[in-house]
């Protein structure tokens, strides 16, 4: 009788699935969190990440219902896709959290960030920057002899090359509010 050649991982002569579920690829996911808006909230929010080693990449909060007293918190974090799972868990797990939705999964959305930069430069470094940021529709809301405060809404990755951009003319600041996101459609 002759052994059976089956890669491993093959299901064609198999009932069962025997890929492995476990994944060693780390994603970005964006994470919205409906919580009660009362104190400490946050704090324990954060706790959960911070106790277990997880990075945050950004984090934004704002009263979303002014009556019902809820706000939402976005996060922007980082990991396999067993963390984020463990992650979702333990955030539904904490009390005052109502809603925990992965915005990365759940269907197409729309993510903005604004940034303000300050460029300092003289001469032909001071026109690039205005020819760039006109490029990428980046308002000038301070302007001096020396410098500008150039304001610009957008997706994280716009906002980075505008920046990548302004540092050899002269970046010295840059002020980030975090990652706003919804999902697209009804």
């Amino acid at each position: 009788m002759s052994a059976l050649h089956i890669k491993k991982g093959a299901s064609k002569h198999s009932a069962y699935n025997l890929r492995p579920t476990f994944s060693d690829v780390i994603e970005r996911h964006t994470l919205a969190v409906l919580v009660e808006n009362e104190p400490g909230v946050l704090a324990r929010v954060i706790g959960l990440f911070s106790g277990r080693g997880y990075n945050i990449d950004s984090l934004t909060v704002a009263e979303v219902d002014h009556t019902g007293h809820r706000s939402r918190i976005t996060i922007v974090t980082t990991g396999t896709p067993q963390v984020i799972e463990q992650i979702k868990a333990q955030l539904g797990r904490i009390v005052p959290v109502h809603e925990v939705h992965d915005l990365t999964v759940d269907g197409a959305s729309v993510e903005r960030e604004l940034a303000i930069l300050k460029v300092v430069g003289q001469g032909d470094k001071r026109v690039e920057a205005l020819r760039l940021a006109d490029i990428f529709r980046a308002n000038v809301v301070d302007s001096t002899l020396s410098s500008f405060i150039f304001e610009i809404t957008g997706a994280p990755e716009k906002i980075d090359a505008f920046a990548d951009l302004m540092r050899p003319l002269g970046l010295t600041e840059v002020a980030r509010t975090g990652v706003a996101a919804l999902l697209r459609g009804d």
